[in-house]
């Protein structure tokens, strides 16, 4: 298939996914990348507190704070 032909595709709606490798895909921005960070009990026992009230993992919402504080200063900064 055309490059042209598979745009031609998208931008009418239809379904591509049968033209995708979709075990070879990837979206850059949110590749993963382990890091270690030490935080005060106090912090990891509020934080775990915090993630048992929402019914989220602890790692969860410290990704989704961190987001919304980096969009923040993304669009302000």
């Amino acid at each position: 298939m055309q490059a042209e032909e598979f745009d031609t595709k998208f931008d009418n709606d239809e379904d591509i996914t049968e033209f995708l490798d979709l075990y070879q895909a990837r979206r850059p921005s949110y590749e993963q990348k382990r890091v270690n960070i030490d935080f005060p009990v106090w912090m990891i026992e509020a934080l775990e507190k915090e993630a048992k009230r929402l019914g989220v993992t602890s790692d969860s919402i410290i990704k989704l704070w961190l987001a919304e504080r980096l969009d923040k200063k993304v669009i302000t900064g």
